[in-house]
């Protein structure tokens, strides 16, 4: 059903809501753990990632079909369309984030990359019974405005034409996971259980793309394998689920501001892993971002109210 969040209850909204933001907690984790994964290369990540994620989906069909839910092979019964959007956005944005990592300074691309926030917020003016009013917007750029600060430490971002391809992709990831989170939407019917053979698919064409493109590598040693695990477990396994229903029926304009936490909270887990130096930067930070999602989320707390 198209649209239908909008005409839900304000309780169960803001339940979707807060479920759609566990994704951002998760995610939050995702370059402290990408960073212990080296020297695993790009797509070889994505293929045993994406594999634990669906085992991870497997185990969770067959303990719904043991207490009389649907068998498990009806999750993967969908149509063509919910097909080719949940495969395209999973592993086109993996694809395009790696690509962007590795052709351009992190710092930049990373920025870039992180556009795709306030991509959800104003994009959700397009969907059908939504509305996007000043402090949505307002919200959006507050918390950009304070993930930029994150991911530059204030020293600005430099345009270089040798990394252009990086930038490029950088952007391309931006526009794909927006265009994915906005495009879930119209899908609303579709139970979040069927990203789990969307994280099937994903970790297959990752592994095709490892045989053909990359040399394969092991982690180091057995924190290396937990990081892994982690990840397939974490950021790239629950976190997919828990974003597709909030997505689906929470409100997408306030978890696309909530979103800019991720920088935040991605840096205070390196400050508290000995990895970053805390700063006044990351106090003004702080305020932007939350200050942001209060703004943004204003619908949900005045009807509350």
């Amino acid at each position: 059903m198209i649209g239908d969040s909008a005409l839900a209850p304000p309780a169960s909204r803001l339940r979707a809501t807060l479920i759609g933001g566990l994704a951002v907690l998760l995610w939050s984790a995702l370059a402290l753990l990408t960073t212990a994964t080296e020297p695993v290369p790009p797509f070889q990540l994505v293929a045993m990632t994406f594999a634990i994620a669906f085992l991870l989906a497997l185990g969770k069909w067959g303990w719904q079909a043991a207490r009389g839910g649907p068998a498990p092979l009806s999750h993967l019964k969908q149509p063509p369309a919910v097909w080719l959007l949940g495969v395209a956005g999973l592993f086109f944005y993996h694809a395009l984030y790696f690509t962007a990592l590795s052709h351009a300074p992190p710092v930049d691309a990373s920025l870039i990359a992180y556009l795709w926030p306030l991509l959800i917020v104003l994009g959700s003016a397009l969907l059908p019974g939504e509305r996007l009013r000043w402090w949505h917007g307002a919200g959006a750029l507050a918390g950009l405005a304070g993930a930029a600060l994150l991911v530059t430490r204030n020293g600005g971002v430099t345009i270089d034409p040798r990394y252009m391809a990086g930038y490029l992709a950088a952007l391309g990831c931006a526009f794909t996971w927006s265009a994915y989170s906005l495009l879930s939407r119209r899908f609303g019917a579709v139970s979040s259980d069927a990203v789990g053979g969307f994280c099937g698919v994903t970790a297959l064409l990752g592994f095709i793309c490892h045989l053909a493109l990359e040399t394969t590598a092991r982690p180091a040693g057995a924190g290396g394998w937990l990081a892994v695990l982690a990840l397939g477990l974490g950021p790239v396994g629950a976190a997919f689920f828990v974003w597709d229903h909030g997505v689906k029926h929470g409100d997408i304009r306030t978890l696309g501001a909530v979103a800019c936490a991720g920088p935040l909270l991605s840096t205070l887990l390196l400050v508290l892993a000995g990895r970053a130096a805390a700063s006044p930067v990351i106090a003004l930070a702080c305020a932007l971002i939350v200050g942001g999602a209060v703004l943004a989320s204003r619908d949900l707390w005045r009807r509350r109210g």
